[in-house]
């Protein structure tokens, strides 16, 4: 597995060709950039699986047989109340697939949910 951000974040083995990944962590957010050349938007998909990131990709047929097809697929286990989930943004452009994941504020960051008395 690769380790990224000094072990908080870790990322899974890739079926066929592995994409080159870059991560910068920033006080406000964990920036991936992932090269997946041969692909369009169209070709990649990305979910949120409980706290597992998941990112597909399959295209690059250029010759109409499945078996050159360009596949990928990576699983990102994301740590509990680190990251914004609802506003992760992901950008394709060029076979670069960009990910931004907004971390919360420490103030955002509760064990306790507050239920107002009516």
């Amino acid at each position: 597995m690769n380790e990224i951000g000094g072990g908080l974040y870790s990322a899974g083995a890739c079926a066929g060709l592995r994409p080159w990944w870059a991560a910068k962590v920033t006080k406000d957010a964990l920036n991936l950039s992932i090269d997946m050349p041969g692909l369009g938007k169209e070709d990649v998909s990305v979910s949120l699986e409980q706290n597992t990131l998941v990112i597909k990709g399959k295209g690059g047929k250029e010759y109409g047989d499945e078996e050159n097809a360009r596949r990928y697929i990576s699983r990102i286990e994301l740590p509990e109340k680190i990251f914004k989930t609802d506003q992760i943004k992901a950008e394709m452009k060029k076979g670069v697939l960009k990910l931004t994941l907004p971390k919360m504020k420490e103030d955002e960051k509760t064990d306790v949910l507050h239920i107002k008395v009516e």
